[in-house]
């Protein structure tokens, strides 16, 4: 067999390890150069805390790096490649959490709208604090402006709408990472997201049925609601002019939305419920008021069985602003309904 230079490369790079790291890591490596399916290290390699990342068949061995959280947790950052590219992400690991413990934890996964950073949505969104309480991870995928200048996720593009292509490989194998690094209950994963991020989770939920239980969007657009730049500000402004269901593979989806958003058009939040949820559903609404006097729509779709499938949150007056969200983080309604915390009492209670 002829030994090609990435294969050289692989071996120059464990041998570093087993002086770094010791022996264990720089097995590890070998291992993975042996199989013969990683991408060429080259500039995407990263150096952390005195530890090498090494791109692998779907990861790479993230050094995480702690950063104060506020609130008793641990908030780290991590970086992952695969063939599709590499992307950061951040991890709020809950102060309950204990590896020596036989218990598996919720895992929700959160991906910001454009314009923002995992940093940035933690603090709007206030998911690491209400996480905290229910004893829950979160992770923060990121975007990078190498692949969009505003940061926004590529919800528009055919090639960033299918599974194991794309941005949503990408996103998921940052799922699967945290899920075999830590106690993960596989039963309790969510992912949820706003704006471009909420059009994401929902082709994260079309596209992995089997690794999300629940989909959280707000703001956000129905699957193959745009294939190209031109076709996602229309559907934006109007929402898409023609969808196709997918009830075979819908999972529980929790929708809000303001119903003066001038960014993304209310009209969105009905597509995205029809598409997943479907028809035939026993439907009924209340209205109410936040103590800040929000007033607000709730509407509650439950199956033939009396389970409840999907909700939407309709908050009037608001506009492209994570409900309820904290004025620390950009894009946020305060006096909203609590998005964070009524999204986390919907995922609770579905499983995969």
């Amino acid at each position: 067999m002829k030994l090609n230079e990435d294969f050289l490369q692989q071996m120059r790079e464990a041998t570093q390890l087993l002086q770094r790291a010791g022996p264990a890591d720089a097995t590890a490596a070998i291992q993975r150069a042996l199989r013969g399916t990683i991408a060429p290290a080259t500039e995407d390699k990263k150096s952390n805390g005195g530890k090498v990342f090494f791109p692998t068949e779907s990861i790479i061995d993230a050094e995480l790096v702690d950063s104060p959280s506020g609130d008793g947790g641990k908030f780290l950052s991590a970086s992952l490649r695969n063939q599709a590219g590499s992307r950061d992400y951040k991890i709020y690991i809950p102060s309950c959490y204990d590896k020596t413990v036989d218990a598996r934890y919720p895992l929700i996964v959160m991906l910001h709208g454009c314009k923002q950073n995992p940093d940035d949505f933690a603090a709007g969104t206030m998911m690491n604090e209400i996480a905290e309480e229910h004893g829950c991870f979160v992770v923060y995928a990121a975007q990078t402006n190498a692949k969009n200048m505003s940061h926004c996720w590529n919800w528009f593009n055919k090639s960033d709408q299918q599974r194991d292509k794309g941005e949503p490989s990408i996103i998921a194998d940052i799922t699967r990472c945290v899920m075999d690094e830590y106690k993960i209950d596989r039963r309790r994963v969510y992912v949820a997201g706003l704006s471009a991020g909420g059009a994401m989770a929902a082709i994260m939920g079309h596209a992995y049925p089997e690794l999300f239980a629940a989909i959280g969007i707000h703001s956000g657009l129905a699957v193959g609601a745009a294939s190209d730049v031109a076709s996602a500000f229309a559907a934006m402004k109007n929402g898409a002019p023609s969808l196709s269901k997918h009830n075979s593979i819908a999972r529980p989806i929790i929708v809000f939305q303001g119903d003066g958003d001038t960014t993304v058009h209310p009209k969105n939040a009905a597509q995205v419920l029809s598409q997943f949820a479907g028809d035939g559903f026993d439907v009924t609404s209340h209205n109410d008021k936040t103590l800040h006097g929000c007033a607000y729509t709730r509407t509650i779709y439950r199956d033939r069985n009396g389970k409840e499938i999907a909700e939407q949150w309709l908050v009037h007056g608001a506009g492209h602003a994570w409900s309820g969200g904290n004025a620390a983080g950009s894009y946020t309604e305060p006096k909203g309904p609590c998005a964070s915390r009524e999204m986390l009492r919907f995922f609770i209670a579905q499983r995969s």
